[in-house]
């Protein structure tokens, strides 16, 4: 007979204070364990990769081992959080979502808590926004509480700079201890009280932004960012607190990021992982010549892949990565953005909207034509190194705009998805062919399952698959 979810939460939890208990003793019986209460359809492939680290004790085996090492007055209850009601009971509740609404249920959710900002980092559109607009507490927490409706316990802040609001969100931690909260900050704000705050609450992770050397960092976020952003990591190190880098990789900083020394800095100062993103020339005021080269892009895709196999942090590309997720993750597939406004975003990069949180539910913006486009649409390109209808493929985007009806938020001076593609057709151009030799080669480790992949995607000129996606959605009542 199926456990209850209460009962197998219970169980669950149980496995993670066997493991917490001496974790390399433990940690090779674990996953039969898990095998035994969790139903072989969630996370297979995850299970299986965990399976071959724990028996090859390789650099993700020491991973694994650091994350054993965080702060006992907090480690148990975040991993429970993250990985019991996180994901391994969240997804059984999205995928049943997912069938009975026919939409895409996200992962995670993105909001931003405020367009305040301390700094104006070049290329940023937030810098731009000021500090006038703010979703309130009791917005985030409708949200989070739509969202657990949904099956999604996985909250990540952007901004603006969210730790501007650190009251705010760290009630908003203590009234979701089910869910748990990741933050993309400038940590220029994490001192020692908010610090002993994460420790209290136990389900909130820094993800700090940071761009290859001290040089690089301030040319772009500002003189003296990275000797704050260093004391930040440090504060947090002392106290074994979990954190992590997030990378924004341009033209500009490209070559110092992908360098095994700013890896080992990030390993030295005690980061768990590192999120890199593509530049994107969002916002009148960004322009394309900070769009990395083709061959800066080829270089960060071997860069993460060697570095993968050899350290100690778990790194992911957004825009290289795409075929270890199935492409653009956007438009609630995988996650959606909230912005300080509350319209309802398909990505992070793409300010264009059919609905608001102050005017429709979650679910309504999911099923809003524009996410109806999403769902129906993805993959954008069956070569997931081409995943972004925006960057890679910029004649989708003008195409989902018109058949949808979907409006610009941007909250200062919005752009026409023709001016944004304008930005980005000479790099989608530049980078296609480099993108099909990487895809094709047959030397590749990956080869063999890309040439097997069964997803339906479609080439960069092929617009045919988009001349009825709007009307699904205006079908679904907005």
């Amino acid at each position: 007979m199926a456990l209850t979810q209460a009962a197998e939460r219970a169980a669950l939890n149980k496995l993670i204070d066997y493991l917490d208990e001496n974790p390399e003793e433990h940690l090779d019986s674990i996953m039969a364990l898990i095998d035994r209460l969790v139903p072989a359809s969630v996370f297979p492939a995850q299970r299986a990769a965990f399976s071959h680290v724990i028996k090859d004790r390789s650099n993700w085996y020491d991973l694994i081992m650091k994350v054993f090492d965080l702060n006992p007055e907090m480690r148990s209850r975040l991993l429970k959080t993250l990985i019991v009601d996180g994901n391994i009971l969240a997804w059984p509740e999205q995928e049943k979502a997912r069938e009975r609404y026919e939409c895409n249920i996200p992962w995670a959710i993105l909001l931003d808590p405020t367009s305040a900002c301390n700094l104006r980092c070049t290329g940023c559109w937030a810098a731009e926004y000021g500090h006038a607009l703010n979703l309130s507490y009791e917005d985030i927490d409708s949200i989070v509480r739509q969202g657990k409706e949904l099956g999604c316990h996985i909250y990540i802040y952007t901004g603006g700079e969210p730790l501007v609001r650190k009251g705010d969100l760290i009630r908003i931690c203590e009234a979701h201890p089910d869910c748990a909260f990741l933050c993309f900050t400038n940590a220029t704000l994490i001192d020692e009280a908010f610090c002993d705050e994460m420790i209290r609450v136990a389900n909130f992770v820094p993800a700090i932004s940071a761009e290859g050397n001290e040089a690089t960092t301030d040319a772009r976020r500002g003189e003296g960012t990275y000797a704050k952003i260093e004391r930040a990591m440090d504060l947090l190190r002392e106290r074994r607190l979990p954190f992590g880098i997030s990378c924004c990789w341009t033209r500009a900083n490209a070559d110092a990021v992908a360098t095994e020394e700013n890896i080992d800095w990030m390993i030295d100062k005690g980061a768990l992982f590192c999120w890199y993103f593509h530049y994107m020339p969002v916002g009148s005021a960004a322009g394309p010549e900070l769009i990395p080269t083709p061959e800066q892009r080829e270089k960060m895709y071997r860069f993460v892949r060697a570095m993968r196999e050899r350290k100690p942090l778990f790194t992911l590309d957004f825009q290289n990565d795409g075929e270890y997720v199935g492409g653009c993750i956007a438009g609630g597939r995988r996650y959606l953005h909230i912005n300080a406004a509350g319209d309802v975003e398909p990505c992070v990069f793409i300010h264009y909207s059919n609905a608001n949180i102050h005017e429709a539910s979650l679910l309504d913006a999911l099923r809003s034509p524009l996410f109806m486009a999403y769902h129906d649409g993805q993959p954008f390109n069956k070569n997931h190194l081409m995943p972004c209808p925006m960057l890679e493929n910029p004649d989708i985007l003008p195409e989902l705009v018109a058949q949808t009806g979907a409006r610009p938020t941007d909250l200062i001076e919005p752009e026409t998805p023709g001016q944004l593609r304008d930005k980005t057709a000479p790099a989608a151009r530049a980078w296609k062919p480099v993108a099909e030799r990487l895809w094709n080669d047959e030397n590749d480790p990956m080869h063999d399952k890309r040439a097997n992949d069964p997803t339906q995607g479609m080439a960069d000129s092929d617009l045919s698959k988009f001349q009825h996606l709007g009307h699904r959605g205006y079908q679904n009542g907005l």
